[in-house]
């Protein structure tokens, strides 16, 4: 059974919520089927009150120009932002994703772990901006919206929207991430191909008695006088 639900510009004088967020901590998620972080999220209703649950959207941002970057960096971010020379315009925040959750009823502050699942394809910058760091922190920025459901007065349901300056900041240690991707992927780079260049690799490796895919890109490198 749906319960009814009044919306917080109809609830008269009855003021709706006010919610704060903070990052607190993160750690990978154990036993996950993919790369998962879970960030440890704080949410607090500012008057101390009760809250039935919280229907939350985060957008999930890398803040590039809050970190400094060691020339070996630079170069393999060469692909994202361009020349060093340019990167007073190029740099800039990234997407990283965006989420839903579903806070449960708490009172007063709770904290809920947003799990985040993370790739390894190099088709999508935030993987290749994550890979090129050798150390130091990622700087995150993390927008939320959505909305808060409480009681009125008499108990009766209520939902009120929140708005998107609600912010918190983060600086994810690169160590975290590049940690957690070797547990699943020790050693190793995933890259996605189109089926008719795999093909295209595949032959080669047969035609080539190749014993493994390392061994026919490291073939097709040498070919190119591209060894190192």
């Amino acid at each position: 059974m749906t319960l009814p639900t009044t919306p917080a510009s109809a609830a008269g004088a009855d003021p709706a919520p006010e919610l704060e967020f903070a990052v607190e901590g993160v750690e990978p998620v154990r036993y996950a089927a993919v790369p998962t972080l879970g960030f440890r999220l704080a949410v607090e209703r500012i008057d101390g009150g009760a809250v039935r649950s919280v229907a939350l959207n985060a957008q999930i941002r890398i803040a590039a120009t809050r970190r400094t970057y060691a020339p070996s960096e630079q170069e393999r971010l060469l692909e994202i932002f361009g020349p060093t020379e340019q990167w007073s315009r190029s740099v800039r925040s990234l997407l990283w994703l965006n989420a839903t959750m579903n806070v449960p009823a708490f009172t007063g502050r709770t904290l809920y772990e947003l799990q985040i699942p993370c790739t390894y394809d190099f088709e999508l910058t935030s993987a290749r901006y994550f890979d090129a760091l050798e150390g130091g922190e990622i700087p995150l920025e993390f927008l939320f919206g959505g909305s808060v459901f409480y009681a009125g007065p008499g108990g009766a349901l209520r939902v009120a929207s929140i708005a998107w300056d609600r912010e918190a900041e983060f600086r994810l240690p690169v160590a975290v991430w590049r940690d957690m991707m070797d547990q699943f992927f020790p050693g190793a780079a995933w890259m996605r191909l189109g089926k008719d260049s795999f093909d295209r690799l595949y032959a080669y490796k047969v035609r080539q008695a190749l014993a493994s895919w390392e061994d026919t890109v490291d073939s097709l490198l040498h070919e190119a006088g591209e060894d190192i």
